[in-house]
This record gives structure tokens, C-alpha cells and sequence, in this order.
């Protein structure tokens, strides 16, 4: 007989906290001490609290392995070793809400603390917490007639996600079922024949608001930076961006994304009606722990319908100093230097989605003090805060970032931020403002720092204004780091590291990380992102070579030998410190120069 047969012959019914206590002391894992004072202690306890809650709580030491604590998620696949089962983790966002939440009541699952996890042909996938209470199995297979496979989850995640689960597929199957209202517009270019069928439902309906809610929670509980609802031919696709990686998470009935988009567009202002040109808009909501999160909305007309991309802001981010941001000290110190200049222009530089904003915003975070005005041209404001003065380029009206900044010298400000430097009318604004006793900060778009130099003058801006005004320019990307919770020892080879250094000196690290991946970073290795950046302080030696033909070669040349480190480089100390790995730094930084 099996060593599971054989407990679960012993234990036969619901786990109480004796029994795992005897089994948690029989495989070694916990003192006999330890075990006794648990159950002596809790002998009178009624709330009815499962066991595997109760030893989670206590946060003892594993004895049979001393790095690891006995958390509840340790011991649930601990139990399901016992039980002969497989362990199984609830992840929200890959369950198929509609077929599951048919397969058992609410309250037959709720009664047992069981959930549905997946319908899979003639097999059903069932997750409990109670994997030697199965007398109610046979009844199931017997109604369903389905063979039950049993899986063993987290108490807790059954507790939590178990009305959720029913109440979202309560919200979308009334969703469908909802009356057709009135359709207005053409939504998909491929179903002009079907336009009668079209159902236009009402964005205010309570089912609705409740799949929103759940969209919002869980793209906040994981970590997304963006929200992508689009359209296609017969379904609507949800992926969320987490970590600059996008990972599809659920799929919708058209009509169902429709309704939910108008909803989405409702909260932010927007006009439901109009589905044929692109708007913005934006959303301020709380988390459930409460803290205020800002969405940034973007619709387009796609040949399926309106896609809309929500860009999720949390004001926390531009509250980190540098050295969270992924700034070395040495490299704090010189963005330190150039930000407390009474005038001059600083330029950040990087592709869409390299933490531009992020590193603009915390600085002027730091910079807007009660003595000084700040204020900042933008289209569209990324995140509103209270701290700046913040204005909207607006091309309807004729406001453009160059006639901003004309405005904003007229405001006596201190401090001027540039959301981006796009034409020359508004560089050469951006310079003469910062000639004229201002200090500006501003984006552009160039692979790394010194090309920022030659931009400039291909946008048509002087190169004696360059050289005047120019302060320091400083590229950036941002890469994945490993996950704290799996990341391990790894190997680089010799000539690896020899062909990602190239010829600048900087040794190999003796024991690199790498990673397995885990639940904690949804198996992907990589958990957050941390800057890497190159910073071209602009020197007299580095002025005198900004001419009307400027050799961008020599302009590197001199930085380097100024101290300035590639990018690639300061990814390469990244990887030395353990924090990410090749593969990584090669996907987002350009190669190095020979």
C-alpha cells in the first residue's frame, strides 16, 4: 500500500489540525515541542480556520530544509504530496470562467470548498484544500458524467477566488444575455451584413461594471504596465504588458468587449459614440489596499473594432530616488549636478516604453520645491500631479509644445519640462528658454546618448545653440531582473563576456545569476525592471567638436575618454551584480561600437 493510501486510510474525512501536526512531526519537518504547544494552544480555538492557515501562521522553520520557511503555499504542496495528488496554483487570469462555474452550484462549492478549475472533454479538473474528503466525487462523476480529476490548492486562494469565479461568469453569461439596445455606428468593417444583429449594451448595467472592476483588479494585482482590449473577427482579446513582456490572459464574446470598452471609455470622459476616430482619455481609481492609481487611455478603429489600450500610472513610481530607479551612485551624482544648474537643457534619450517618463517625472518630483515653479508642456500628460504646473498641447486650438513654451515663459517659471522634442520650432523654443535662465528637461528619440548631438542639428537647430545650452544628454533602457524569489548561480563563458564587453575592461563576474522561473514571477524568470543608462556630460573638450558637421565618431571618442560608460556596459555591470542576465541586455540595448 502507497504511503497517500495509507494516510488517507488513517485520516478518512476533513484534515484537522492533529492530523497535520502528527504528519508535519513523522516526515521531520517540525519539532515534537513545537507541534504540542501548536495543539494545546489552539485545543479550544472555533473559528473553524483550515490547519494548513493555522501552521502557515506560525512561520516555523522547515526543519528538513532550514532556507526554506513551512508557508501556507509550502505547506499546501507539502499536503499534496501526502494525498497521492497534484499540486495546483489558482492564477485568476487562466480561468475559463463560463464552462467551469456550470460544472457545480455555487453553493454545493462553497459548502465543500471546492472549485472548478478547468473542463477539459469528459474530464473535469477540481481544486480542494480537503483531499481525503471525497465521498462527494462519485456523486459529481455520477451527475456529470465526467471522470473528476482532484487537484490540491491553497486554502486561502479557494476562499478568495471561489465567488469570484461565479460572480464573473454570473456578470458575463448575463452579459450575453442582456437585450439588444439600439446599435449606433459601425463597429466591425466585416460585419456590415450583420449590423442588425449588432447588440449594443448598456455600459451602466451592473454585470458590466462588475467584469471592469475584475479587469482593473487583477491587471493591478499583477503588476501590468498596460491593458490591451482588442477586437478580432469573432472574439476580443485581453493582454495585459507585465515587465515590457505582453502575456494574453483571457478571451471575450465580441459583443461582451464591446460593452466593456464603452464602459472603460464612459469612466474616462470619452465619447461612446464616436468609434471612428482615436481618442484619450483618463481614469483615477484606488486598488483594493487603497492606493491611487492613474490610467492613461488610448481608443483606435482597428478592422475589428475599436481597440483600447489603457497605460496604468502609480504615483509611487515617481516617488523612488534614482538609486531605485537603477542609477549608480556615480551616475546619480551626475544627474544630481546637471539638475541643480540655474539654466541649461538636459535631454533623455530612449525608444517608447524605456522609463523616460519615469525618470523625468521623479526628477522634477525632487526638484518642485515650495521656492520654485515647475511647470511642463506635455501631449498628452502622462500623470497629473499636483506638484507641477502642467500643460496639454492641444493641435485642435493651435497649441502646439513650441507655442507652450512661448506661454510658459510668460509664467515665470524656474523649472520647464518638454514632453518631447519633436521639430526644430520647438527645440530651438526649448533652447532659448533654457539661454534665457531656465532649466529644461526634454525627450528625444535616438539609440543612445551622443546621437542626441546630431539630431539637434538634423532637425535644422545651430550649432553654436547646442553648445551654448546644452548641459548633458543621457540615454536609456530599461531591462528585466531576475526574480528574487528562483534566480540562481548561473555560468558565462569566457568568450561570451569577451564578445559583450568588447574591448572595454571590466572583468567577469565569478558567480552570475540566472533563473528557473515560479509562480511568484508567473514563470518567466524576471520579476520588475531596472534602468540602464549613459550619461554624455557636455564638456568644453565635447563642445568644440559640436560644429555644422559634427563627427559623431569623435564625439564618442571624447566621451569615453571623459569617463562616459555605452549602455551596453552598464548592462554589463548589471549582469555582474546579479540583477539580470545577457539575454536580456542584448533585447533592449544596441551593440557596441568596435
Amino acid at each position: 500500500m502507497s504511503k497517500s493510501a495509507t494516510i488517507a486510510k488513517t485520516i478518512q474525512g476533513k484534515l484537522i489540525l492533529g492530523d497535520v501536526l502528527r504528519l508535519l512531526v513523522n516526515d521531520g519537518l517540525v519539532n515534537k515541542e513545537q507541534a504540542e504547544q501548536l495543539y494545546k494552544d489552539r485545543k479550544m480555538d472555533t473559528s473553524n480556520l483550515h490547519p494548513l492557515i493555522i501552521v502557515g501562521e506560525q512561520k516555523w522553520i522547515n526543519k528538513s530544509a532550514p532556507d526554506k520557511t513551512l508557508t501556507i503555499e509550502n505547506l499546501t504542496k507539502w499536503l499534496a504530496v501526502q494525498a497521492g495528488l497534484d499540486y495546483y496554483n489558482i492564477d485568476p487570469l487562466k480561468l475559463d470562467f463560463g464552462p467551469i462555474a456550470q460544472v457545480i452550484s455555487k453553493g454545493y462549492a462553497e459548502r465543500l470548498k471546492i472549485m472548478p478549475i478547468k473542463v477539459a472533454g469528459t474530464e473535469a479538473t477540481i481544486a480542494t484544500a480537503e483531499p481525503f474528503q471525497t465521498d462527494w466525487v462519485k456523486d459529481i462523476e455520477h451527475i456529470l458524467k465526467m471522470k473528476v480529476k482532484l487537484v490540491v490548492a491553497n486554502p486561502i486562494e479557494i476562499s478568495r477566488y471561489l465567488p469570484e469565479v461565479y460572480n464573473l461568469a454570473n456578470s458575463i453569461q448575463h452579459t450575453k444575455t442582456a437585450k439588444a439596445g439600439q446599435s449606433i455606428g459601425v463597429q466591425n468593417f466585416e460585419q456590415l451584413v450583420e449590423l442588425g444583429k449588432n447588440k449594443n449594451l448598456d455600459a451602466n448595467e451592473q454585470h458590466v461594471v462588475n467584469i471592469v472592476d475584475w479587469l482593473f483588479k487583477y491587471a493591478f494585482e499583477q503588476r501590468a504596465s498596460d491593458i490591451h482590449l482588442e477586437p478580432r473577427r469573432t472574439m476580443g482579446v485581453l493582454r495585459f504588458r507585465i515587465d515590457g513582456v505582453l502575456h494574453q490572459v483571457y478571451q471575450l464574446p465580441s459583443t461582451i468587449m464591446n460593452v466593456i470598452t464603452s464602459r472603460i471609455k464612459l469612466l474616462g470622459r470619452m465619447d461612446m459614440v464616436e468609434k471612428r476616430r482615436p481618442q484619450d482619455g483618463r481614469i483615477k481609481t484606488l486598488t483594493p489596499e487603497g492606493v491611487e492609481v492613474e490610467l492613461r487611455l488610448s481608443t483606435m478603429p482597428t478592422a475589428f473594432g475599436e481597440k483600447l489600450v489603457m497605460r496604468v500610472f502609480s504615483p509611487e513610481i515617481i516617488m523612488k530616488d534614482f538609486l531605485q530607479l537603477g542609477f549608480s551612485k556615480s551616475q546619480a551624482d551626475q544627474w544630481n549636478t546637471w539638475t541643480k544648474q540655474p539654466n541649461g537643457i538636459i535631454l533623455v534619450t530612449g525608444p517608447t516604453g524605456s522609463g523616460k517618463t519615469t525618470t523625468l517625472y521623479s526628477t522634477l518630483k525632487h526638484l518642485a520645491t515650495s521656492e520654485v515653479n515647475v511647470c511642463t508642456v506635455e501631449d498628452p500628460i502622462e500623470m497629473v500631479e499636483p506638484a507641477f504646473n502642467q500643460m496639454q498641447v492641444q493641435h485642435n486650438i493651435g497649441l502646439t509644445f513650441s507655442g507652450g513654451i512661448r506661454t510658459l515663459l510668460r509664467q515665470d517659471p524656474d523649472i520647464i519640462m518638454v514632453g518631447e522634442i519633436r521639430d526644430v520650432e520647438t527645440a530651438e523654443m526649448a533652447i532659448q528658454a533654457a539661454l534665457t535662465g531656465h532649466l529644461v528637461l526634454s525627450t528625444l528619440h535616438t539609440n543612445d546618448a551622443p546621437s542626441a548631438i546630431t539630431r539637434l542639428l538634423d532637425l535644422g537647430v545651430p550649432s553654436y545653440l547646442i553648445q551654448s545650452a546644452l548641459l548633458g544628454v543621457m540615454a536609456q533602457r530599461l531591462v528585466r531582473t531576475l526574480c528574487p524569489s528562483c534566480k540562481k548561480p548561473g555560468t558565462i563563458e569566457d568568450t561570451e563576456w569577451s564578445s559583450l564587453v568588447g574591448k572595454w575592461k571590466l572583468n567577469k563576474p565569478s558567480q552570475p545569476n540566472t533563473t528557473e522561473g515560479c509562480l511568484e514571477c508567473r514563470m518567466t524568470g524576471y520579476r520588475g525592471r531596472n534602468g540602464i543608462y549613459e550619461m554624455l556630460s557636455i564638456s568644453k573638450n565635447i563642445q568644440k567638436l559640436i560644429t555644422p558637421d559634427t563627427d559623431l565618431s569623435k564625439v564618442k571618442a571624447q566621451a569615453y575618454r571623459e569617463g562616459m560608460k555605452p549602455l551596453m556596459i552598464n548592462g554589463a555591470e548589471k549582469i555582474a551584480a546579479g540583477l539580470t542576465t545577457i539575454e536580456e541586455l542584448y533585447k533592449v540595448t544596441p551593440p557596441l561600437d568596435d
